[in-house]
């Protein structure tokens, strides 16, 4: 399969699996994760967040106007944005050092800043 993008549905059909790999990545992620109170807890939320970007994505394609995939999409970004809180958090705290979170830190923030493009294109 070719990374190129040549039309609208390729980059769609592309960030979706983008947004997948990113919550299967950090599904991954998470397992290596010591299993204290303050890990556990931060760990679900970073799943939740991380899992959300995917699923608020595929909704957002799905959208019936210009506005709803305004919202959809401020929705995703959110997200992502989120998700980089508990992984710098993560990091921040000693649960998790950043080598282990640089894959899936990248991933999230070129996520906020192509769907941010995205949604500043969008005519509501």
């Amino acid at each position: 399969m070719s990374n190129t993008i040549t039309t609208k549905a390729d980059f769609v059909e592309q960030f979706k699996n983008r947004t997948k790999k990113l919550a299967l990545d950090t599904i991954r992620f998470s397992q290596s994760l010591p299993r204290t109170e303050e890990a556990n807890k931060m760990k679900r939320q970073l799943l939740r967040s991380a899992t959300s970007v995917e699923a608020n994505y595929r909704a957002a394609c799905r959208a019936r106007s210009a506005a709803e995939f305004y919202a959809k999409i401020s929705i995703v970004i959110e997200e992502a944005d989120e998700t980089l809180y508990w992984l710098e958090l993560l990091e921040e705290c000693g649960t998790s050092p950043k080598t282990s979170l640089a894959s899936i830190t990248k991933e999230a923030t070129e996520i906020v800043s192509v769907l941010a493009k995205a949604r500043k294109n969008t005519n509501r």
